[in-house]
C-alpha cells in the first residue's frame, strides 16, 4: 500500500488543484466534476513528471519511502499539475466554442 500512497496523494491533490484553478480562472471553469476530473488527469502526470526529474515521490524516482520531502513534492506535482491540465483544457474547450 505505501508504494501506492505517491499517486493517491498526487491524484487527490490534482482534484483539488483542479478545482481551485477553476475557482480563480472561471471563465475556463469546466464545473465542479470536469474540473475535478482534469484535476485527476493532471495531478498524476505533474507528479509522474516531477518523479522522473527526481522531486517528489512518484513511481519513477525509485524512493520507496515516504518522508515529509516526498510527502510534500507529491502535493506540489499533484496540485500544480492538476491546476495546469484544468487550464489547457478549458482554454481548448473555449476556443472550441468559438
Amino acid at each position: 500500500m505505501e508504494q501506492y500512497l505517491p499517486l493517491i496523494i498526487q491524484l487527490v491533490t490534482g482534484a483539488v488543484g483542479g478545482n481551485v484553478a477553476g475557482k480563480l480562472l472561471k471563465n475556463m471553469s469546466l464545473g465542479t466534476v470536469g474540473n475535478s476530473i482534469a484535476g485527476i488527469l493532471g495531478g498524476g502526470l505533474g507528479g509522474q513528471l516531477l518523479g522522473m526529474l527526481g522531486i517528489g515521490a512518484g513511481a519513477a524516482s525509485g524512493g520507496d519511502a515516504m518522508d515529509i520531502s516526498n510527502i510534500l513534492g507529491s502535493v506540489a506535482g499533484g496540485g500544480v499539475g492538476g491546476g495546469v491540465v484544468m487550464a489547457i483544457i478549458g482554454v481548448i474547450k473555449n476556443a472550441m466554442s468559438k
